[in-house]
């Protein structure tokens, strides 16, 4: 059964994201992130750019060629073709419906009030699937 976290309270997804990112690849983990949308995807693929100097985090937008072939994989949507199925960290607002697949799932959702709504009913639909989702809630470091 996948298992689900929320990280709530987050000042920022961007760059709290690049920080689960380098944690999950320091563990050897294959990643599909899934954003709310474009700019956030292009936002993200900037960031893994030029979030560390010393850690080098390989990744791709999904309809790259090299996305079968690179262990963090960007998409704003995810359909049932996946090329990776250790973690899928959702920036969107909706439930993924692949989310099965996944070994793990981690809802980052921020401290906005419209996000945190989505980010509930999310919460209860993993459990009328059930699932029991932890909650987290984010440090400021």
């Amino acid at each position: 059964m996948t298992r689900v976290d929320f990280h709530s309270q987050v000042a920022d997804k961007i760059h709290y994201s690049c920080r689960l990112i380098r944690k999950a690849r320091a563990a050897n983990c294959q990643i599909m992130v899934l954003s709310e949308n474009l700019e956030q995807a292009t936002l993200l693929n900037d960031a893994l750019w030029d979030f560390s100097a010393v850690d080098f985090l390989p990744h791709v937008m999904i309809d790259d060629p090299l996305a079968s072939q690179t262990p963090i994989v960007i998409a704003t949507q995810i359909d049932s073709a996946l090329p990776h199925h250790d973690l899928l960290i959702n920036l969107s607002q909706m439930l993924p419906t692949t989310f099965a697949q996944f070994n793990r799932v981690i809802e980052v959702v921020s401290q906005q009030e419209d996000d945190a709504n989505a980010a509930r009913q999310r919460f209860r639909l993993y459990q009328q699937q059930g699932i029991k989702p932890s909650h987290i809630v984010a440090s400021a470091s």
